[in-house]
């Protein structure tokens, strides 16, 4: 994960140098042209140069202890370095000796930022995550302790439990990621965001019951939503094509489940591509388990004319 210069960020250091003005610091002062120096590298990406300015700051703000803006310095510096590094150049002790340097400087950043300062202390903290990220230094267990203190910072934030929980994932650790998971969901129950999170893990698990639990909460908080509705369809018609264990009895129940919700997305909007093209599927699925053969050719009838109808509109909201 980098972090890409941006109006935004570089705005939130406008009007450091009022806050100088009554320190009196030399060091202070100088420590702040440099910054500002690297900040105009980094918003031309140039990363070397914004490296040796940050770099200039940063020796001059060791000295500034009680400095309230001068822990940003190690953030930037930290990013450089990462935006200089090479994934395809991995294993190159010069490029690698890059990475470690971010590292070094998240880590410095991470301890010197205050939830009051800017950047947060959290974001320092995710960058320093993403350096040990399989396309990095690919070491989660080093990871690991770094998301249990973003956790501790921000512990109603459900995406800090999601990232920990797909490092035990990740570790073939199933039961702490479950656990985590779940935490993750309940630090904000109202988001319905957070039980499609959820939904996913127990999806790669092969977990179909609970992960219909959680789409039904998801659309239990968005049920004016057509793609929440259309969302169950789709693992539904999944489920039943695709697992030749069930029985036609099991496979029938849930097509007319996900029936039952691709007619609830279409009825909140009818021009529905997708819910349409999944109907169709859904249809000729639940025609390969009848045993009526008048039942079956009208099934297929049916859904093929909705899986045409969806092919027309495609094809003409491509022109």
């Amino acid at each position: 994960m980098r972090m890409r210069s941006s109006a935004a960020y570089l705005a939130l250091f406008i009007g450091l140098s009022v806050t100088l003005a009554g320190c009196g610091y030399v060091s202070e002062i100088r420590a702040m042209k440099a910054f500002k120096d690297g900040n105009k590298a980094y918003a031309s990406s140039d990363w070397r140069v914004a490296v040796n300015k940050y770099e200039a700051a940063a020796a001059l703000a060791q000295s500034q202890p009680d400095c309230q803006w001068c822990p940003a310095i190690w953030f930037y510096l930290g990013n450089s370095y990462d935006n200089l590094y090479r994934p395809a150049r991995k294993g190159e002790p010069a490029n690698d000796a890059l990475l470690q340097k971010a590292v070094d400087n998240y880590t410095v950043a991470s301890e010197k930022l205050t939830e009051e300062t800017v950047p947060k202390r959290s974001l320092a903290l995710e960058f320093l995550v993403a350096t040990y990220g399989p396309d990095k230094l690919a070491d989660p267990t080093q990871a690991e302790p770094v998301v249990q203190r973003m956790i501790q910072l921000a512990p109603n934030e459900p995406t800090n439990y999601f990232q920990l929980a797909k490092i035990y994932e990740d570790s073939g650790e199933y039961q702490l990621a479950e656990e985590t998971y779940l935490k993750g969901r309940d630090a904000k129950p109202s988001d319905p965001m957070v039980y499609l999170t959820v939904a996913g893990y127990y999806n790669r698990q092969g977990d179909f019951d609970k992960l219909i639990q959680n789409i039904r909460k998801n659309i239990e908080l968005e049920p004016n939503n057509p793609e929440a509705h259309y969302r169950l369809a789709t693992y539904s018609w999944d489920k039943a094509s695709r697992d030749f264990r069930l029985t036609d009895s099991q496979k029938r129940e849930i097509i007319l489940d996900g029936l039952n919700s691709v007619d609830k997305a279409l009825s909140l909007n009818p021009d529905y591509i997708e819910a349409m093209t999944y109907k169709g599927l859904l249809l000729r699925t639940q025609a390969l388990i009848e045993k009526d053969p008048k039942k079956q050719q009208d099934l297929i009838r049916e859904g093929t004319a909705l899986g045409d109808k969806a092919n027309a509109m495609r094809k003409a909201r491509q022109g």
